[in-house]
């Protein structure tokens, strides 16, 4: 079935559609991992976004019940160069188109994906348009002037959980916010993470090192937060834009001192807003898992797991009391920080990220110091 990929530039993308019919809109946006493609698909930090994968075949290993890092696909549409219809894998319990048309996601093939890619980087991430309906380019770019892209967007609350849940053991078990919560009493951590597109993989590297995770949607309040008497707090990843996240960037306010605080990615960018930072939208993003980043401390460099489309500015952190700790080494954009009195620490890349390099699981192990 043939495709069409329409840019708000005017670009125009042949390809073919192997999850049938469909039309999607979003801003489209690059990622140049080898792998990981059902995590990609799964990770809510792209909902609002359509996906093209730069390695050129996207579905050998089919789809499995355990790599995921949501409930659902939240990516609104898929791109690829070339699409492997018969997978090998001894996990495997169905195919990529299978696991997209269950979820009503629209995935197309056939797209010369080193010249999107190319394209991106040079002009930049912008919004476009998948069609197999609609071929006349005027009225596509129509549909795509009335898509309101990113910027200004809180798409993390509306993707958040929407009840309070405990993590064990890979399950989600609903509860609420109250002072009795905890259960499990011989677990020496009692971690409360705010939800705002939380990838399963940070809760089970949690759970891993001792602790209890009890996930709370982005709009409880601090007051909430601090009733359960965590040891410390987590902000998790998300989509959208961080600084139309006011309601977590005020709680996180108040909790600033008042616990440990760990945040990656949106959590991270929140962090600095709170502290009296700004953010701003980058070119076209960091979506891969092959990125340099130094420890400013140790100066080792770490390959890392990436997905953000905005950044803290780090002039912005002068007199805020943060340090920066990480630098990117592509464009030397911020990464990590932490405060130098208070035990406030954050990281813009995934140290949690499967597949991926492990170098940055130390993260955690810091989190886990700063507790105890």
């Amino acid at each position: 079935m043939k495709a069409i990929l329409v840019l708000e530039d005017g670009t125009v993308f042949k390809g073919y559609s192997f999850t049938g019919p469909g039309e999607v809109l979003g801003e489209v946006v690059f990622n140049t991992s080898m792998t990981g493609y059902q995590e990609i698909l799964t990770d809510p930090s792209y909902k609002g976004q359509i996906v093209a994968m730069t390695y050129p075949l996207i579905g050998n290993y089919g789809i499995n019940d355990e790599d995921i890092e949501s409930s659902r696909i939240q990516v609104e549409g898929f791109i690829i160069k070339e699409y492997c219809p018969f997978p090998s894998n001894f996990r495997a319990k169905k195919t990529l188109a299978e696991y997209l048309m269950e979820a009503g996601v629209l995935g197309i093939e056939g797209v010369d994906t080193r010249a999107l890619t190319r394209h991106i980087r040079v002009k930049g991430a912008m919004n476009g348009i998948i069609s197999t309906e609609d071929f006349n380019v005027k009225s596509l770019l129509e549909k795509v002037k009335s898509f309101p892209g990113l910027v200004g967007r809180d798409l993390a609350t509306p993707i958040s959980c929407k009840s309070p849940f405990l993590w064990h053991g890979g399950r989600c078990y609903k509860t609420d916010i109250s002072s009795s919560v905890w259960r499990e009493r011989e677990k020496p951590y009692k971690v409360v993470a705010i939800d705002c597109g939380i990838k399963f993989n940070i809760l089970r590297e949690l759970e891993k090192r001792g602790c209890e995770v009890l996930v709370v949607p982005a709009r409880a309040t601090a007051e909430d937060i601090l009733g359960v008497r965590p040891s410390g707090i987590f902000l998790s990843n998300g989509p959208g834009d961080p600084a139309a996240v006011r309601h977590v960037i005020k709680q996180v306010q108040i909790l600033i001192g008042k616990r440990p605080i760990f945040g990656i990615c949106l959590g991270h960018q929140i962090i600095g807003l709170a502290m009296g930072g700004r953010t701003f939208k980058l070119k076209f993003g960091h979506r891969g898992a092959n990125h340099p980043v130094k420890d400013l401390s140790s100066g080792k460099v770490e390959i890392t797991v990436q997905n953000h489309g905005f950044c803290v500015d780090i002039d912005s952190l002068a007199g805020t009391g943060m340090e920066v700790t990480h630098i990117n080494l592509n464009d030397n954009t911020l990464e990590g920080m932490r405060h130098r009195d208070l035990p406030l620490f954050s990281v813009q890349y995934h140290p949690e990220a499967s597949p991926g390099p492990h170098d940055a699981k130390y993260m955690f192990d810091e989190f886990i110091r700063m507790m105890e």
